[in-house]
């Protein structure tokens, strides 16, 4: 892979002697999240621990995931960048407290299933769109809930700090629809609830809820129903207002795309088995295979 160092590094002139950076300080006055990965020598990844298959545990208590696997290739580039190896600590969070750890600086990067809205914007930045979801229905197999419009009456169950949370309840007020809306902390949590009947559905991203279904070996037990209720772009949020680090990510993943490795990472997680055995086999969407295409062709 060509690193998107490689091209920060070239604005700054930092090859143009022949030796490698590696070997030498950096040709200008580091800034943000470069400067703190250089003089602290590691790089804080915020992960979660069942947004399946972007970011979860594994069986032995290690974060891993397609977001995961990205958010170390960028770990790499920004230590071609500060001219060092670096160390990476991993920080778990929740939805709720994921956009103030990378805020507060707790973390440097969100490796998770995060939606780029223009709220959140506000607050933080993000890398080029990763995938590309929507909220639909989790309900067991025989129930009566083919639609947002079979709701009223039943009781539905949201992860709190999420973007799905907001579009129930604007679903609710839209359409005048009364079901009641149960939080949970995180997915796991949220699927725990429809399993123990004290749900009727779980509303989140789709490709979540067959990530969950296939990690817990549901698959024809638990379906995934119903129209997109939403559009929510995944990206890796950083901390707003860091220029370099910008750069540098939107260089990197246009390396990434470039030599197929964003493919590749997909194929692995989306479409192989997972760790687990089974496989969520699905195919890229064509949003994100152009999203990826024009990534490869220019960074941003």
């Amino acid at each position: 892979m060509k690193l998107a160092a490689a091209c920060l590094l070239a604005a700054w002139s930092a090859l143009a002697s022949g030796v490698a950076f590696a070997q030498a300080e950096p040709p200008v006055e580091l800034s943000g999240t470069l400067l703190k990965a250089r003089t602290s020598g590691a790089v804080t990844l915020a992960y979660r621990e069942s947004s399946i298959p972007f970011s979860y545990l594994s069986a032995r208590g290690e974060p891993i995931g397609y977001s995961i696997e990205l958010c170390r290739r960028l770990v790499d580039a920004i230590g071609e960048a500060v001219g060092r190896e670096l160390e990476i600590k991993w920080l778990p969070v929740t939805p709720e407290s994921r956009i103030d750890a990378v805020v507060s600086g707790k973390a440097d990067l969100e490796c998770g299933s995060t939606t780029n809205n223009l709220e959140r914007q506000k607050r933080v930045g993000f890398s080029p769109t990763i995938f590309v979801s929507g909220t639909k229905l989790l309900v067991k197999r025989g129930s009566t809930i083919k639609s947002f419009r079979d709701l009223p009456g039943k009781s539905v169950v949201v992860t709190a700090g999420t973007t799905n949370e907001q579009t129930m309840r604007d679903l609710a007020r839209k359409f005048k629809l009364d079901f009641g809306l149960l939080r949970s902390r995180d997915h796991a949590e949220s699927f725990a609830q429809v399993l123990g009947g004290k749900a009727d559905a779980f509303a989140t991203d789709d490709v979540l809820l067959y990530g969950l279904i296939a990690q817990n070996k549901a698959k024809g037990k638990y379906l995934v129903v119903g129209e997109f209720l939403s559009y929510d772009p995944y990206g890796i949020m950083y901390r707003k207002g860091d220029a370099q680090l910008a750069d540098l990510i939107n260089h990197a993943f246009h390396d990434l795309a470039e030599d197929g490795e964003v493919e590749r990472e997909y194929r692995r997680w989306f479409l192989n088995r997972l760790p687990s055995g089974t496989s969520i086999d699905l195919p890229m969407s064509p949003q994100l295979e152009t999203l990826i295409r024009a990534m490869a062709a220019k960074p941003e």
